[in-house]
């Protein structure tokens, strides 16, 4: 059903790893180029791993940020995190152990830095923060770790990132050229290609989006078949957006974990702001968003909040209901469980403005119904992109009797014609006598007339209209 796309030609991959608060994922942004990484003052930020590419030389490789490693620390998260960055090890081609040169030695160093060495792979020493000359002498009491190839770099203001680079691209083991570039993730970067006059999407992204301590990255974990994102009970786990590529019925999809969302009042660790800035970011670049609905809280104010994010951004939302499992088979309260005609009648009325939107319930964690959420993907990525003619949509107006449905167009207003300009989300431009402003009712008439003629499951649509210039008949 579903797999991890990994490719043989695929380009090498560079593990960066220290320990909290080294700047891991300011060299992870200097590198890519890019701000993948949530960057800040506070430890353990990053907790995922975080993937992007580099290119050197003409060579292109993968690279893969980890959260800070403390190797004995036993509590969940530290454990999870270590968990996840031995993960990114041993697939990793050549690791960078990224150390802070303003702070002295330390034993979860040493201890990091003997783990290192017994993986066998090349390893090599990022000596950060040494930003000035005074700073390269102690650089170099850190050769106590019995790493041999050092470099002293400055992530944030790009010093010797070159010859970290050459040191470390001197050892990869690279597919040829041609292959490399076609296996590199594309990214935020649209894939598309033409066919027949339609355009066939060859990656879809997908946002997992929802309040804190909904399921989204245990929904990730399942729909991926992998550990990609850390799990915990403890809210606001998720940080950086995790992403994982899959095929799905010969489909590829991006499925991008995203930071929990929560109103700006609520969040007050600075590294919580960013992640909910970046989780709207994430959004913003999705196709498709699967809003996630604890089904043990119910529908609440902050699920309504996030929704419209996603339905005013125009993105294909999917309602996933999590945690079904729960409310079907007991309850703590004694009442009897709760069937989902009613759960989803409550559903549609706190979300009215998504009725559009299909809804699939869940159990993440059991696995439960997940195909069913990446089929639903398939089809309102379809949906999304769909196009109809001119002369259909004018064959539809001819049919739709405004007058009788109660809805008037405007005062003095008349509809000549009316066509589709875009897609994802569908938009239609209506060329009308004069410049007015669609009354609500009359809007909402017609997208419902418009979905019952032509579909656009789980896609917003959007009217605009366009006055024909006077011709001095009217």
């Amino acid at each position: 059903m579903k797999n991890p796309v990994q490719d043989s030609a695929a380009p090498p991959l560079i593990a960066i790893v220290g320990r909290p608060n080294v700047g891991k994922s300011t060299l992870f942004n200097r590198i890519t180029g890019s701000r993948r990484s949530i960057v800040g003052d506070e430890p353990g930020i990053t907790r995922d791993r975080i993937y992007g590419e580099v290119e050197w030389d003409g060579r292109l490789a993968r690279i893969v940020d980890t959260g800070g490693i403390i190797p004995e620390d036993e509590a969940l998260i530290p454990a999870e995190i270590f968990r996840q960055a031995r993960v990114a090890l041993e697939e990793a081609q050549a690791i960078v152990m990224v150390v802070d040169g303003r702070t002295e030695l330390a034993s979860p160093d040493l201890d990091l830095a003997r783990l290192l060495i017994k993986t066998g792979k090349p390893l090599f020493l990022a000596v950060n923060k040494i930003d000035t000359e005074a700073l390269q002498t102690a650089a170099e009491n850190f050769r106590r770790l019995g790493i041999q190839n050092l470099v002293p770099i400055s992530a944030e203001h790009g010093h010797n990132i070159g010859d970290l680079l050459d040191q470390v691209f001197s050892v990869l083991h690279f597919p040829e050229q041609k292959q490399a570039i076609a296996a590199v993730q594309p990214g935020h970067k649209e894939t598309l290609h033409r066919t027949h006059g339609e355009f066939q999407q060859q990656e879809i992204r997908v946002a997992i989006i929802g309040r804190p301590n909904v399921g989204k990255s245990t929904l990730l974990n399942a729909l991926t078949g992998s550990s990609r994102a850390i799990v915990s009970p403890i809210a606001g786990t998720t940080r950086d957006a995790v992403d994982e590529v899959i095929e799905h019925a010969d489909q590829k999809l991006r499925i991008v974990d995203t930071a929990g969302i929560r109103r700006k009042g609520k969040t007050h660790l600075m590294a919580e702001k960013l992640s909910v800035v970046m989780a709207r970011k994430h959004l913003q670049a999705a196709d498709v968003a699967l809003l996630v609905i604890d089904a043990t809280e119910g529908v609440t104010a902050s699920d309504a909040t996030i929704g419209g994010y996603a339905h005013e951004s125009g993105r294909s939302v999917i309602l996933v209901v999590n945690k079904w499992d729960l409310v079907t088979t007991k309850r703590s309260d004694g009442r009897p469980p709760a069937k989902r005609q009613i759960f989803e009648q409550q559903l549609r009325n706190v979300l009215k403005y998504l009725d559009y939107a299909p809804v699939v319930f869940v159990s993440a964690a059991q696995g439960t119904n997940v195909s069913r959420v990446l089929d639903a993907i398939l089809r309102v990525a379809k949906e999304r992109r769909k196009r109809i003619s001119t002369s259909q949509m004018n064959k539809f107006l001819e049919h739709v009797d405004f007058e009788r449905a109660g809805v008037p167009v405007s005062k003095k207003m008349r509809i000549y014609y009316m066509t589709q300009a875009a897609v994802a989300p569908p938009t239609f431009v209506l060329f009308t006598n004069r410049d007015a402003k669609l009354h609500f009712s009359f809007e909402r008439f017609l997208e419902n007339q418009v979905r019952r003629a032509f579909g656009f499951e789980g896609s917003p649509i959007w009217f605009k209209v366009k006055a024909r210039e006077k011709s001095g008949q009217d």
